[in-house]
């Protein structure tokens, strides 16, 4: 039986001196890492961001028409904004047929009237062009503003449902109009190009 203790010591005793030897060593490892009083801890990363509150989703309301069709209980943007109202209109044509004449007609039934300036008389009494007998489709400013042509601004008070038109004045009109030759001048006629000989 004494054999088998000398075996038991003789393996205990190692056993216990790896032991002793990791638990110094997991020991030193650790006061190694254990910060010192003199080392500064390093500053954090400030990092803002601002968060905004979701917009809350708008319900639109909307009716069943059918099994399969939805349609949104909101106006369009054309009723909203009566200038983007489509309108087609053909413009009786007349002998007597003026611009005044054209703009009162294609103002009947959206909700404008024309307005009565002096200085839009000048406009009004302008005879029609046959291009402008039929306009259409195209939005109710588009419209007004070519019948009226691009010597005219439009402006719209809404609050009294007026169509005005004024002059554009000669500085406004020289920056987006080129010049053109006053009649009876001449220019420098452009180069003909020479035909290539053989």
């Amino acid at each position: 039986m004494q054999s088998l203790t000398c075996v038991a010591h003789r393996l205990v005793v190692p056993a216990l001196l790896v032991g002793c030897v990791l638990i110094t060593g997991c020991a030193a490892t650790g006061a190694a890492n254990a910060p010192t009083a003199t080392a500064v801890p390093p500053e954090p990363v400030l990092s803002a961001r601002i968060i905004y509150p979701e917009p809350e989703p708008t319900l639109i309301p909307v009716a069943r028409y059918g099994r399969y069709t939805l349609v949104e209980l909101v106006p369009e943007p054309a009723q909203r904004d009566l200038t983007r109202q489509v309108i087609e209109v053909s413009i009786p044509p007349t002998f007597d047929a003026n611009v005044g004449d054209a703009l009162r007609h294609v103002l009947l039934r959206t909700g404008y009237r024309l307005c009565d300036t002096t200085e839009a008389a000048a406009l009004y009494a302008l005879p029609l062009p046959a291009a402008h007998l039929r306009l259409g489709p195209l939005p109710l400013r588009d419209a007004l503003l070519a019948l009226a042509g691009p010597a005219w601004e439009l402006s719209v008070d809404d609050a009294s449902r007026a169509v005005c038109f004024t002059r554009v004045t000669a500085a406004r009109s020289a920056g987006r109009v080129p010049a053109v030759p006053a009649p009876g001048t001449t220019e420098a006629e452009p180069a003909q190009p020479q035909e290539a000989q053989p």
